[in-house]
């Protein structure tokens, strides 16, 4: 069975909508702050995947994401970011 995948729409500055799907939400203890990460399914010239992430308010009725403002919080995120693509890797080579 598959999880179903969040996803939602956000304008971009030439008014062109864009669909982007969730990949992880977390809170940060540290930052007191709830940090959405997230895709459009774009890649970069190396084929990569582009990720992009915001601060938002859980709970809220409207998805109100806000910019990272500080390199802390773009290490913490960095970092959540690594060991899950570390887990990934593991995980294809242990054949699962």
């Amino acid at each position: 069975m598959k999880e179903e995948q969040m996803k939602f729409k956000v304008i971009d500055d030439k008014g062109n909508e864009i669909e982007c799907e969730v990949l992880f939400t977390f809170d940060s203890d540290e930052t007191n702050k709830s940090y959405i990460v997230y895709t459009d399914d774009t890649t970069d010239e190396q084929g990569n995947t582009k990720v992009y992430a915001s601060t938002y308010t859980p709970n809220s009725e409207n998805l109100d994401l806000k910019p990272i403002e500080t390199e802390k919080e773009w290490k913490i995120i960095e970092t959540i970011l690594n060991e899950l693509q570390d887990e990934v890797k593991n995980g294809m080579e242990d054949g699962e």
